[in-house]
């Protein structure tokens, strides 16, 4: 060895000494199959238990919703059924700046004196829920 230093790379999964391409990072594919798994099982072990969560307000909502387009519901109830208002997938502000809560597509609006207007996600309704606010709020 003329003075250059040989680095040895070692297996991601196993750490056996890696020969051959510089870039190679995995004995095999077994040790690739198996590091790329307990990554993927670990990533879901910290979603799961929040999509849990996110799943049952779905559920939550569809279930105080029924065949409706909207319902106007107490807080009270969707808290005794245990749904959880900390946990949502996103937001959606309409014209008059009024702002939704979803999980997934079922969301509400907070409204006054402990209620919340109670949605589904279509496009086609929304201008429909805007009318429904103005009439809450005369």
């Amino acid at each position: 060895m003329n003075g250059s230093v040989e680095i040895l790379q070692q297996c991601l999964n196993c750490g056996k000494p890696l020969k051959g391409r510089t870039d190679k990072k995995f004995c095999d594919a077994g040790c690739k199959n198996e590091y790329n798994n307990r990554l993927q099982r670990e990533e879901r072990a910290a979603i799961n238990p929040i999509d849990l969560i996110l799943k049952h307000n779905r559920r939550v909502l569809k279930q105080w919703l029924g065949a409706d387009h909207h319902k106007v519901v107490q807080t009270e109830g969707l808290l005794q059924v245990g749904f959880r208002f900390e946990y949502h997938t996103h937001h959606y502000s309409n014209q008059r700046g009024d702002q939704y809560v979803f999980c997934y597509d079922y969301g509400y609006l907070p409204l006054p004196h402990g209620r919340c207007l109670v949605v589904k996600d279509q496009i086609s309704q929304r201008e429909h829920y805007i009318a429904k606010l103005r009439d809450l709020s005369a």
